[in-house]
This record gives C-alpha cells, sequence and structure tokens, in this order.
C-alpha cells in the first residue's frame, strides 16, 4: 500500500476513534503532499512523498530544538507528538553506526582525504541513505571522519 492510501485510512481510523492528535498530524501531512502536488502540478511518486514526510520531520526536529533552547517544553511535548505520528510513516531510521558504516565505506571508495572532500562525499551518500538517517547526523559523522 502506498503512503497516500495508508494516510487516507489512518485518517479514517482516527476519525473513528476521535484520536485528535493523529488526525490533525496526519491532516496537516496530507495537505503538505498537496500543497507540493500543485506546486509540481502533478502527481506524486512515492518518492516525492517520501521527500515531503523528510521535510515535515526535519521541521519538527528543528522546532523542538528551538522550543527547548526556549524553555517551552509544552511545544516540545506537542511536536514530539507530531514527529513521531510523522517518523511512523518512514523508514526505519539508521543508527549511528549503520551510518558511520556506510561513510566509511563511501570515503574509501571516493579517495577523500580532507574537509575539502566532504561536498564529494556528502554527494555520494545522501543518494544512499535518502530518508533512512538525518543529514545532520551524517554531516556530523563525515566531519568527524574527514577533520
Amino acid at each position: 500500500m502506498d503512503i497516500q492510501t495508508q494516510l487516507k485510512n489512518d485518517m479514517m481510523t482516527a476519525m473513528k476513534a476521535k484520536d485528535t492528535e493523529k488526525l490533525n498530524a496526519i491532516r496537516m501531512i496530507r495537505a503538505a503532499i498537496q500543497s507540493k502536488k500543485l506546486e509540481l502540478n502533478q502527481e506524486l511518486t512515492e518518492e516525492d512523498v517520501m521527500g515531503v514526510l523528510i521535510k515535515a520531520a526535519k521541521q519538527r526536529r528543528d522546532s523542538i530544538t528551538s522550543y527547548r533552547e526556549g524553555g517551552r517544553e509544552d511545544l516540545v511535548a506537542e511536536e514530539e507528538k507530531e514527529l513521531s505520528i510523522i517518523e511512523s510513516y518512514l523508514p526505519r531510521q539508521m543508527d549511528e553506526s549503520e551510518v558511520t558504516k556506510i561513510v566509511e565505506e563511501v570515503i574509501a571508495s571516493t579517495g577523500a582525504v580532507s574537509l575539502r572532500d566532504m561536498g564529494k562525499v556528502m554527494a555520494a551518500i545522501m543518494p544512499k541513505i535518502k530518508g533512512k538517517a538525518d543529514g545532520n547526523l551524517v554531516n556530523t559523522i563525515v566531519k568527524s571522519k574527514l577533520g
């Protein structure tokens, strides 16, 4: 089942269960997907939908960080709930050791030796892990390996 169908079914289930938090999060996701569809003026592929979900998850992570710094734990909790719902539609996220292994393989295959080669390494890594790992984590690991 594709993500859009799953979202529609989950929205109906949330409506019936009167689960307003999940319902609101799913509506937000579907609105973002619809917005992207209008922006591109075509039907979205699964990869496009995945990109929308990744962007929404990243926005939530950034908001959580900002709210924590501002001492707004009430908003942190709300964003974390939305993030967990969004992540339920994304593939399983890679842990740090899995990302480190891929980074080491790409560094070896590209022959990168310093931070100047970071762009080349990141360009080779990102297609392999798109949607499966946080870009900030990848960036940090690449810098530590090349630095």
